[in-house]
């Protein structure tokens, strides 16, 4: 019987609650808080230690319920510190004032530009400096947290530089990342270079989109952002076709790019006679270095993760002890970045990769009797992660997109070889110029097929569909959701209380046929054959 481990899932969900809470309320309240949800932790789970036969057992809902318990405090208390990090020196304190200030920090996000605010007006960009020192009226002081920095086009600056800008202050939205906005008053001054990591990075990305700017239409304005998740040539038109289509995601760094990067790691290994360590080795290496192709953000970080998830239950084929590892990443993840927990590529990416290793393996197992296991695959995971994915994108959009499954599966057999072949062209660029144009002229044909796919999908009657508006939309969708998969699965699932895990519940059994009414009948032995025959006179 398959069993899906469900023990870890409170866990990660007390984590998710208390790292939302974390960043938004003054830090003592939450150190008593966490202290006392700690303190809870430890009653609930002496008190289910009780013996049994002779031996100690513990009943595995207290234990579950204290885990959850004592994983948020420890999410509570780490993000606590973090945020009293931040709040110490200057920086806050300007600030608040909206003061003037000269702030030296390290650029962690690229400069982006900024839709202008009416016609006409300058053009502006926007880059995320984390700061290290701050000086304002003769006072300076260390500095903790991103800043987010506005201001004219900003010639020469890349990510990894340290930067020197001036402008005026203010404080960041209650339980944002960023601490502060500055307004800058003047362009940025370099005061060192980016790492040679970043250099290298910078140099192989400037490669993406200079072969990109050899290719027509939308397959160069969609190659950067396949391959690195640069959309700054996407056209608004083509923008809104991915949004209506439900193709965002592929020019977005996602878990679904080092899942593929993984998977090929992994089956050349395979082809090779690997040992599986040197495997798993061998597509972490490689997970790592697109990490720092593509900038270690916060969301390619969470993407990494994801897709570790995504491709480490795959590969192990044991799709039962998913819950498990996505729930441990998304602790560790919040225990790093509490910040996470209130933005929404988080949840989609959790949501997406739950959606796909839990009901994606199902749906292709029910389906590759009639299908194929590729065909049924192809299908099964457009379909998890559209049912999982909608409520959350029902919350920012409004609207649902019922032709997403159908553009995703259309699309699917290009983004593979956009995604490779784009980072292939990326790598081969600094070195083989020649080889570089002819690999990204086959990964913009990808490119292309996706943007065709994507206009055409937009273009359909009802491409997006107006819904129900606030909470009785989204738990209306939610619902259609859970009895859309509880249709294509098929067979129910239950809790178990003992082991706290979905089991299948068992089927129901089938009554036999009524049994034949009795007849009492003298017991005579029968006839034997030609016994009557012989018997009888002539």
């Amino acid at each position: 019987m398959r069993t899906i481990d469900l023990r870890l899932v409170p866990a990660a969900v007390g984590a998710w609650v208390l790292a939302l809470v974390v960043v938004r309320v003054p830090v003592g309240l939450c150190a008593g808080g966490c202290a006392v949800l700690a303190l809870g932790a430890l009653a609930i789970g002496g008190a289910g230690v009780r013996r049994r036969w002779g031996a100690a057992v513990r009943d595995s809902r207290r234990a579950a319920v204290a885990l959850a318990l004592l994983t948020a405090a420890a999410v509570g208390w780490a993000g606590g510190a973090q945020v009293d990090a931040r709040e110490q020196g200057l920086l806050p304190e300007l600030a608040r004032a909206q003061s003037v200030g000269v702030l030296v920090g390290r650029v962690v996000a690229e400069p982006r530009p900024v839709r202008a605010a009416w016609p006409g007006a300058p053009p502006r960009v926007r880059l995320v400096v984390d700061a290290s020192r701050v000086t304002a009226g003769g006072r300076t002081s260390d500095a903790r947290g991103q800043v987010v920095v506005v201001g004219e086009p900003m010639a020469g600056l890349a990510y990894g530089a340290l930067v020197e800008v001036a402008g005026r202050l203010r404080a960041g939205a209650p339980g944002a990342r960023e601490v502060a906005l500055l307004v800058a008053s003047g362009p940025a001054e370099t005061r060192h270079a980016p790492r040679a990591w970043d250099a290298l990075a910078a140099r192989a990305s400037a490669g993406v989109r200079a072969l990109a700017g050899e290719l027509p239409g939308d397959a160069g304005a969609l190659l950067p952002g396949v391959t690195v998740g640069d959309t700054t040539a996407v056209p608004d038109d083509l923008t809104d076709a991915m949004r209506a289509s439900g193709l965002t995601h592929l020019v977005a760094v996602s878990g679904a790019h080092f899942g593929l990067v993984a998977a090929l790691v992994l089956a050349a290994g395979a082809a090779l006679r690997l040992p599986p360590r040197a495997q798993a080795l061998a597509a972490g290496g490689a997970m790592l270095a697109m990490l720092v192709l593509v900038h270690p953000e916060p969301s390619v970080v969470r993407a990494a993760a994801m897709g570790a998830v995504g491709i480490a239950g795959l590969a192990a084929g044991r799709p039962a002890r998913s819950p498990a590892a996505l729930s441990t990443a998304v602790v560790l993840l919040l225990l790093v970045d509490p910040w996470l927990a209130g933005e929404l590529g988080f949840a989609l990416s959790v949501v997406a990769t739950a959606g796909i290793v839990l009901l994606g393996g199902p749906l292709a197992r029910r389906w590759s009797v009639r299908l194929g296991r590729g065909a049924a695959t192809a299908l099964a995971v457009p379909v998890a992660a559209q049912l999982v994915c909608a409520p959350l994108v029902l919350v920012v959009s409004g609207t649902v997109t019922p032709w997403g499954v159908l553009a995703n599966i259309v699309a699917a057999p290009a983004v593979a070889p956009a995604t490779l072949l784009g980072l292939l062209s990326a790598v081969l660029a600094p070195w083989w110029p020649g080889a570089a144009t002819a690999v990204s002229a086959a990964a913009g044909a990808a490119c292309w097929w996706i943007g065709a796919v994507a206009r055409r999908s937009a273009a359909l009657p009802g491409a997006q569909l107006e819904w129900l508006p606030g909470l009785a939309g989204t738990v209306l969708l939610v619902a259609v959701g859970v009895a859309a998969a509880r249709l294509l699965l098929g067979r129910r699932h239950r809790l178990s209380a003992g082991s706290g895990r979905l089991v299948p519940c068992p089927r129901r059994p089938v009554p036999a046929d009524p049994p034949a009414p009795l007849v009492l009948a003298p017991l005579v032995p029968a006839p034997a054959p030609g016994r009557a025959d012989r018997a009888r006179p002539a």
